[in-house]
């Protein structure tokens, strides 16, 4: 008990160390803080159907972005899936990213998960965002979650504005976005 924080331990005196640990954790104490969505108008993109549509005066290299994740939205997943050059018919989180950020003119290869820690610059960018842990990877694009699921297990890719953790992620851009 004594290694939780005097702050947590007082405005929380009932809960047991576990919860204040799982509180602390989830908190955004242990990582950035977590994707949430916020509507800027001119600036955030919107969800019609499934399909992003980009703001009126968003970059080309966002359009772009925007409408490679629309070419595979509602794909099935699959592990392994979307490594490679062309379209394939399932994805996986990280061949989601790399098929996104390849349509936007900002990737040459396919990349595993991991590699986009490193990718691009450190933090958060101004029109995309990569979250990226060891072992999962999700873009935001002009303020849309684009994402093979959380929460359910995995899902094929797919626009989101739901809120996600992003414990044990670093986020990283693409350079100038």
């Amino acid at each position: 008990m004594s290694n939780i924080s005097p702050v947590y331990r007082s405005v929380f005196p009932l809960l047991s160390l576990a919860a204040l640990v799982s509180l602390v954790f989830l908190s955004g104490c242990a990582g950035p803080a977590p994707y949430r969505y916020h509507y800027v108008r001119g600036r955030t993109a919107v969800i019609r159907g499934g399909y992003a549509v980009a703001p009126t005066h968003a970059p080309s290299v966002v359009r772009a972005a925007i409408d490679a994740g629309n070419r595979i939205a509602g794909l099935p997943y699959r592990y392994g899936g979307g490594h490679t050059l062309g379209m394939s018919n399932a994805y996986d989180c990280s061949g989601a990213t790399s098929f996104v950020l390849r349509g936007a003119g900002r990737l040459h290869s396919p990349c595993p998960a991991i590699a986009f820690r490193h990718y691009g610059a450190s933090g958060k960018g101004r029109w995309i965002s990569i979250y990226a842990r060891r072992d999962h990877v999700f873009l935001v694009v002009a303020g849309l979650r684009f994402d093979t699921g959380w929460g359910r297990g995995a899902e094929g890719p797919k626009w989101t504005t739901l809120s996600r953790p992003a414990t044990g992620c670093v986020i990283r851009h693409p350079e100038g976005l």
